[in-house]
């Protein structure tokens, strides 16, 4: 997998992330922090060369990569659950079938700002880690685990096994900022169209709603999730 951008870039060096290749521009117009990455790169010890911008934009088929293009493995490291579940009290994210990945993007993104310990996804109609979601979470991705799981009913049950409370978001329940968000703690946010499953519900300890005015149904999933979260981490605080 092919991921490209200078901020991807410094995350993946911040964070030792596994990386096979890094690719630099070898234009002469690049500025601002180019060369220190290069630098950086360098001290690290990771392979990388410098090639021509069309064999960026093949690699990635994006024009606007900065000049930097990096080659991980052929699949993203994603994490395993059960290193996880007996953190003090942890703060998981589970994603019930979230599609669009400049959703996910985005909810990586404000879970890494929140201190979330984990983001839990389905392996079926799921949006999985692509170059787009990295994109977007602005390299955050690398700061936080992201654990893919065959059964989120069964994956909640684990969770609920270490004393871990699990809240599922839905147009139909009690207003988020009167559910206690201390201890270990689970929010589940639900596919765009349809939300959360009724099985995954039904494992659930608690439905809760962001109340809305104006006739507005709902709010899109990234912007809902933003919400809860940080409800969750002023409480936590």
């Amino acid at each position: 997998m092919y991921v490209y951008g200078r901020n991807v870039l410094k995350e993946i060096i911040n964070t030792d992330y596994p990386v096979k290749k890094v690719y630099f521009s070898n234009s002469e117009n690049m500025e601002g922090d180019f060369n220190q990455l290069v630098d950086a790169v360098k001290n690290k010890k990771i392979p990388y060369e410098f090639t021509d911008n069309n064999t960026l934009y093949n690699y990635t088929q994006e024009r606007k990569n900065q000049g930097v293009v990096i080659k991980l493995g052929k699949t993203f490291n994603y994490g395993n659950l059960e290193d996880y579940l007996d953190k003090e009290n942890p703060f998981f994210i589970i994603l019930d079938q979230i599609q669009d990945p400049h959703n996910f993007g985005a909810i990586i993104r404000t879970a890494v700002a929140a201190g979330v310990t984990g983001i839990v996804i389905s392996n079926y109609r799921s949006a999985e880690v692509t170059p787009a979601v990295v994109k977007v979470s602005a390299g955050q991705i690398f700061k936080i685990p992201i654990i893919m799981e065959t059964n989120l009913s069964r994956a909640i049950e684990k969770m609920k096994e270490k004393n871990i409370w699990v809240y599922s978001a839905d147009m139909n329940g009690k207003n988020y900022y009167d559910v206690d968000y201390t201890g270990g703690l689970a929010l589940v946010l639900g596919n765009e169209g349809s939300g959360v499953r009724e099985n995954i519900k039904n494992h659930s300890d608690g439905i809760i709603s962001i109340p809305m005015e104006n006739s507005v149904e709902s709010l899109n999933v990234s912007v809902s999730a933003a919400i809860v979260i940080f409800e969750a981490k002023k409480q936590r605080k």
